[in-house]
């Protein structure tokens, strides 16, 4: 992960004004602790993943459109990493992975996110509709045995899901030539990259030209909720927006310092960088 910055950036310096706006079409957003946030409902979404990988079948160079999420990390990065706020600003659609924006959202504009769209529910969502009209998926990231397990699974759970193609995510810079072709090779109408960040956002915004697909969805560390290795908080604690606790209690020495870090600042930027900016796109 990259270190962050000491000092708070430029871009606080106007309350209301988005640190940047993705580039992409028609959806309604709002400014989430700085980052343009799609409104849209899991199904929403998965509606719309459907919609761009059937329009780009019959384009045979189109480039992915590229799929962000946002949660408490992310807004806090984007604030302080001049280079990740940039690389996250190249997404064509960024949604709510966390349910701290959706509070934001309900609480400080007048049109807000439906509902938290999870990457690690997301995935199952997606997963559903492209079984029901054939799209095709290939799994980027995590160790074979947790790429392979949870291709498995997916296939298991949702019966005529097409996993196209398969790899784990331990790759030098050097071998990208190489791996975007044998994505290619697949066909992917969706690539899921689960290379924890920033390396996924980096990745994609990186081989965005190289590759062939409707979407590329950065997923995190999605593979190993599929697996079962990562517990999900109870549902109570997703509804209240506390999932970081029960994930710090789990894994107290790796994350410890990461909330202590960017908890403050996630919650400063979401009580005085959201707003109601950009009724629709």
């Amino acid at each position: 992960m990259r270190a962050l910055a000491t000092t708070l950036p430029f871009a606080f310096e106007a309350p209301h004004a988005p640190l940047f706006t993705p580039a992409n079409e028609s959806y309604g957003e709002v400014t989430v602790g700085g980052i343009a946030t799609a409104c849209l409902s899991r199904d929403g979404l998965a509606q719309m993943m459907l919609l761009d990988c059937l329009e780009a079948r019959n384009n045979p160079d189109r480039q992915p459109k590229l799929v962000f999420a946002t949660n408490g990390h992310a807004i806090a990065l984007a604030a302080q990493d001049e280079a990740f706020r940039f690389t996250l600003g190249q997404a064509d659609i960024i949604h709510a992975d966390g349910q701290a924006a959706v509070f934001a959202s309900r609480l400080l504009t007048t049109t807000p996110i439906p509902e938290r769209s999870a990457t690690t529910d997301f995935i199952h969502d997606a997963s559903k509709i492209a079984a029901e009209h054939g799209l095709r998926f290939f799994l980027l990231g995590a160790t074979e045995e947790a790429n392979a397990e949870a291709a498995r699974k997916l296939e298991e759970m949702h019966p005529g899901l097409q996993i196209v193609g398969r790899r784990h995510g331990y790759f030098s810079p050097c071998e990208e030539d190489e791996l975007c072709d044998e994505i290619n090779l697949t066909l992917p109408d969706v690539i899921w990259v689960g290379l924890s960040v920033p390396l996924e956002y980096e990745f994609a915004v990186r081989n965005k030209t190289r590759l062939r697909a409707g979407w590329l969805v950065t997923c995190g560390g999605c593979y190993n909720f599929i697996t079962g290795a990562y517990k999900r908080a109870p549902e109570w604690m997703q509804a209240i927006g506390m999932e970081w606790l029960f994930r710090l209690a789990r894994e107290p020495k790796r994350l410890f310092w990461r909330y202590a870090v960017t908890n403050p600042i996630a919650i400063f930027l979401l009580l005085t960088r959201t707003s109601a900016h950009g009724a629709s796109r």
